[in-house]
């Protein structure tokens, strides 16, 4: 069996396969190779050429079949065609080209989403159409309207037509240039120039390349005739007459042409109408006088003819006067009719009869009216003059002269603007009637001030007037303002007494600020009140504390009393210091007090505890002097016992206690002691009186003898007396912290022994025995204990008591 067939299946099937696959892909690949565009035959042609644009597009593209092409031609961007064409070019033609067509080509392919133009091209069409102008009238009359067209049909576009008139002196004027409206125009002209001319018409195109003129149109000779409808005017029995006399107007066209109207104006107002000729025929008057005018009317073509006509007066226009020209109500008032006579000849002042009007009602047929000024009265009046000529009777009325009486000024009213005077601030007066005329004139006088004057001219102005202060009350009784509106009356005056209706504020005076208790009589725990009064000032007062050591205001009132309160309870310490007050009323003036010092004593059972404090220190004080005193006493009383306890050796046996080391320390300490006798007293840990007697020892001891070797005297120092001095001293022995009672002491015997011989073994033996001793008492020797030194000669010491 022959494979082809199945071959041809399997490519089939592929062929299938590869289309249905790129179909499910969506996506087909091409592009815009080249787009051309010419121009046929040429692109320079005359006027009325066939032109052809060919547009050519190639485009690669994967198999896509039945692909479409869209072009669209534009003329100087502006587009002129557009097609859609599975072709791949496009012809366009220009049958046949006109003027209007010349400008830059361009043709534009769009694929799909992908669009490519082609290079410009430009078309040149030389050569304009030849107008063709038409006239419904070759021989008009001047100023008819006639019609006439020009036309240009083989053209294209919007053309700009003018018509022209060639005068018979070859002057050209340019007639009219109606609007664009294409390739053809309709409009109406209107010759004036009399006599024989030519017309013609042109047109002219706008091109983005320039204007291009074309040629003119055949002149068409035209005749103007001249249109024969002046009209003739006649006056009779002539333009000047006197008023009352009759005038007759004749005005009308000699051989008029059909549809002829004649019109007889005067200031512009129409007498009389009719068709070719008229006749109007009126009784002179005053007024009638002026230009009258005849004018023809055919069609649109107008002639007019002027006649002026004079009417003289036989006697003036009546004339109503008033009598006074001030009427106030209650006054009376004459209303005068009269005329003046300009030709006595035709008429008398006796044939003339007066009449005199309220609103075109007649009050009286005399000339004089007298009456009483009253609203009733007011009204618009006028007069009425009726004469008889020759051959008219004729009435004159008077201009209207409107009466109304004036109100006669009230008496004036002193308030001041606002309602509210404030003593010692600048204010403002307003002086007002009720009634009066306008204008009124008002003049404030004011005690030591200027005088001021004001005029009130219109409905709802005031006489304001500026014042200064004042600082009493009082003074307002001197104010006065004087009204008028009138100089042949006496002013109307308001009196200052008026003023003392309104509000009158008292501004404060300084507030005083007082306590209860007084300021220096203040105690913790009381309530004090803080009074804040004024001696003047209008009610109500408002009234407001402050501490100086706070912020803000401790308190706030209002009273209609010339004193405020505030009390503070329970006062405390750290409320002391200065309190002011602040007042004002509804002067909005604020006036502050002088600062008060409060003092806060201590209270009661503060100052007994304070006192009963007091006591006990000056207790405890003085218990501190006696001991101290008593101490001192002590002291003295030792001292006495010291100084009476020293006795002579002859007579009283006692023991001396001075060992060797205590005499070499006098003698360092002192030199001026070298050789003499010693007293030293120590004093027992007791303190009382019974110190100073001495009891004989529990245990007695026997007395110790020890001769002092004094050391050798510093050479530098004050020389000392040599030889051998007894010195005499009482030892109490008592061992710290357990005093024991004195018992007589021991009393020991050294003789200082001036000899420089002595062995110094001897007084190292003797210092060795009574060091302890030393170190016991040293401590208690009173440094002021008098040491009597006997002189040599004036007495025998006691024998120095055999070793």
């Amino acid at each position: 069996m022959d494979s082809r067939p199945t071959n041809l299946m399997l490519l089939l099937l592929l062929t299938c396969l590869l289309h249905s696959w790129q179909c499910a892909r969506g996506q087909s690949s091409y592009t815009i190779d080249t787009v051309s565009l010419t121009i046929l035959p040429s692109s320079t042609v005359q006027s009325g050429t066939l032109v052809t644009l060919h547009c050519q597009v190639r485009v690669s593209h994967d198999n896509i079949p039945h692909l479409t092409h869209t072009f669209q031609l534009s003329r100087d961007d502006i587009p002129i065609n557009s097609s859609t064409t599975t072709e791949d070019s496009l012809v366009y033609e220009l049958n046949p080209a006109r003027a209007a067509d010349s400008g830059s080509y361009e043709c534009r392919v769009t694929v799909k989403d992908k669009s490519r133009p082609s290079d410009s091209q430009k078309l040149d069409v030389t050569g304009l159409q030849t107008p063709i102008l038409y006239l419904n009238k070759t021989s008009p009359y001047g100023s008819e309207e006639f019609t006439a067209s020009c036309s240009a049909p083989e053209e294209k576009g919007s053309l700009i037509f003018r018509f022209f008139q060639k005068l018979r002196n070859g002057k050209i004027q340019k007639i009219k240039q109606p609007a664009p409206t294409g390739n053809s125009v309709e409009t109406t002209l209107v010759l004036r120039v009399i006599g024989d001319s030519h017309l013609y018409c042109d047109y002219e195109v706008n091109l983005v390349s320039g204007v291009r003129l074309s040629n003119s149109s055949e002149e068409i000779p035209v005749i103007v005739r001249e249109l024969y409808i002046s009209p003739i005017m006649n006056v009779l029995p002539s333009p000047e007459v006197y008023e009352g006399e009759i005038i007759e107007v004749v005005c009308k066209v000699v051989n008029p042409p059909k549809n002829v109207e004649v019109f007889l104006t005067r200031d512009r107002r129409i007498l009389k109408q009719a068709p070719v000729s008229l006749s109007h025929r009126f009784i002179a008057k005053e007024g009638d006088s002026g230009e009258l005018v005849c004018k023809a009317e055919w069609g649109n073509v107008h002639k007019e003819t002027y006649k002026t006509i004079k009417v003289k007066e036989l006697f003036s226009k009546p004339q109503l006067t008033v009598k006074p020209v001030d009427i106030f109500e209650g006054d009376h008032f004459q209303l005068t009719c009269s005329v003046s006579i300009y030709v006595p000849e035709k008429i008398s002042n006796e044939s003339i009869k007066f009449s005199i009007y309220k609103h075109n009602k007649e009050i009286t047929s005399s000339d004089t009216y007298i009456t009483v000024a009253q609203p009733s009265k007011n009204g618009n009046y006028t007069c009425k003059a009726q004469a008889a000529s020759l051959t008219h009777n004729f009435i004159k009325e008077s201009q209207t002269v409107v009466v109304k009486a004036k109100v006669p000024v009230s008496k004036p009213m002193l308030s001041v603007v606002g309602g509210t005077l404030v003593l010692g601030k600048r204010f403002q007066l307003l002086c007002h009637s009720d009634n009066g005329t306008l204008p009124i004139t008002y003049t404030l006088r004011i005690p030591e001030s200027l005088t001021t004057v004001a005029v009130v001219n219109k409905p709802g102005e005031r006489a304001i007037f500026n014042s200064s202060a004042i600082y009493k009350t009082s003074v307002l009784n001197n104010f006065l303002c004087h009204a008028e509106n009138s100089q042949k009356r006496p002013p109307e005056v308001g009196l200052g007494q008026q003023l003392l209706r309104s509000h009158i504020i008292e501004p404060v005076s300084r507030p005083v600020l007082t306590t209860l208790p007084g300021a220096g009589d203040i105690s913790e725990r009381q309530d004090v009140t803080l009074l804040c009064s004024v001696q003047r000032g209008s009610l109500p007062v408002s009234y407001t504390w402050y501490h100086t050591e706070s912020k803000g205001a401790l308190a706030s009132q209002t009273s209609n009393n010339l004193e405020g309160s505030h009390t503070i309870g329970d006062v405390r310490a750290e409320q002391r210091g200065g309190y002011y007050c602040v007042s004002s009323n509804p002067a909005n003036e604020t006036k502050q007090s002088l600062t008060v010092t409060i003092a806060v004593k201590m209270a009661g059972w503060k100052k007994g505890l304070v006192a009963v404090i007091i006591i006990c220190i000056l207790l405890i004080l003085a218990l501190i002097l006696i001991v101290v005193f008593k101490r001192r006493l002590l002291l003295f009383k030792r001292r006495r016992t010291g100084e009476l306890s020293v006795k002579s050796a002859s007579t009283k046996t006692e023991r001396l206690s001075l060992t060797q080391a205590e005499a070499n320390d006098a003698a360092n300490v002192t030199p001026g002691m070298i050789g003499k006798s010693v007293w030293s007293e120590h004093a027992s840990g007791s303190e009382s009186e019974d110190q100073s007697s001495v009891t004989a020892p529990e245990k007695p001891q026997e007395p110790r003898y020890t001769e002092v070797q004094p050391i050798q005297a510093d050479p530098n120092r004050v020389p000392v007396k040599k030889g051998t001095e007894t010195v005499y001293s009482e030892v109490r022995k008592s061992k710290q912290g357990a005093p024991e009672q004195a018992d007589g002491g021991s009393l020991e015997y050294a003789e200082l022994n001036h000899d420089t011989h002595h062995s110094h073994s001897e007084d190292q033996g003797n210092h060795g025995d009574h060091h302890t001793v030393q170190e016991d008492y040293i401590d208690e020797i009173d440094d002021n204990v008098q040491i009597p030194i006997p002189d040599h000669g004036e007495g025998n010491p006691d024998p120095t008591p055999d070793c």
